[in-house]
């Protein structure tokens, strides 16, 4: 690769270092140092990320060389969302965040997850794995539950709470809803999209979410195509009816932990 288009790609690339850097580390100022390490290297030594698969692979690559090198060190400089986040990262076993957060958050394919971190992909992928469910089983929440069916109300009820989390009611229409989640507010909602009263789930979740801000929805229902139409933005995480008590366990996890560390991505 000539040296302009590779010294392109670095320069493309740098801002998500610095965002994984910053992730890894717990503040930015931590990361940033990491970041210009990494440039330091790459400027005496352009073998490593010319031979990658890309020119971010390579230069991701060396960062992890130099992070493992000097014990992978986290401080706790920021507050708010992104220490919360830091939080739910720092109790789960060693390498497995890494891993988690190159195919999450920077969104790296298992493949090249191996590749950065010098590891088999059936290694990475055991990580990416681990790193889930320890996730899962170190988090919990309050959920709201918008179902009009109480059999179905009652299974997701016994699901959210084996999972560890809070029910913190059960809405069957969209001014029940509403009502609920003014009284406590939810970290995640589930919801159906046919209503008791003929009302909608979907407008019922809209309800909640200009009162209460951004937060997870998964849609359990027998109409996907409702909202699969691809003329509108479609939700994260859509179940169809009849469901399986593993589909549910895993949307939930997956929309809890992305819910945690959204703002790692800023």
């Amino acid at each position: 690769m000539p040296q302009a288009d590779l010294s392109s790609e670095i320069g493309t690339a740098l801002p998500y270092l610095r965002r994984y850097a910053r992730a890894l580390t717990g503040s930015q100022t931590s990361g940033d140092k990491y970041a210009a390490a990494t440039l330091e290297a790459v400027l005496a030594d352009r073998e490593m990320i010319a031979n990658a698969s890309s020119a971010k692979v390579g230069l991701f690559g060396m960062f992890h060389g130099i992070w493992v090198t000097t014990g992978a060190p986290v401080t706790e400089e920021d507050d708010g969302p992104l220490k919360a986040a830091q939080g739910h990262l720092s109790r789960l076993t060693t390498n497995s965040r890494e891993a988690l957060l190159l195919h999450t958050i920077e969104e790296f394919p298992v493949s090249q997850v191996a590749e950065v971190m010098n590891i088999s992909a059936e290694e990475a992928e055991t990580l990416i794995e681990t790193a889930r469910q320890e996730m899962a089983d170190g988090m919990s929440g309050r959920v709201l539950i918008i179902e009009d069916e109480a059999i179905i109300a009652m299974d997701l009820e016994s699901i959210v709470a084996d999972l560890g989390h809070r029910v913190t009611g059960v809405a069957r229409t969209r001014d029940g809803a509403r009502q609920l989640g003014s009284k406590e507010t939810p970290d995640l909602i589930l919801a159906d999209i046919q209503l008791a009263d003929n009302s909608s789930g979907v407008d019922a979740v809209n309800d909640l979410l200009k009162d209460l801000g951004e937060r997870p929805v998964i849609f359990i229902t027998a109409f996907p195509e409702r909202l699969l139409t691809g003329d509108k933005p479609e939700p994260a995480f859509l179940i169809s009816k009849p469901y399986s008590e593993e589909q549910v366990r895993s949307a939930i996890s997956q929309a809890m932990f992305f819910s945690s560390t959204e703002t790692l991505r800023a």
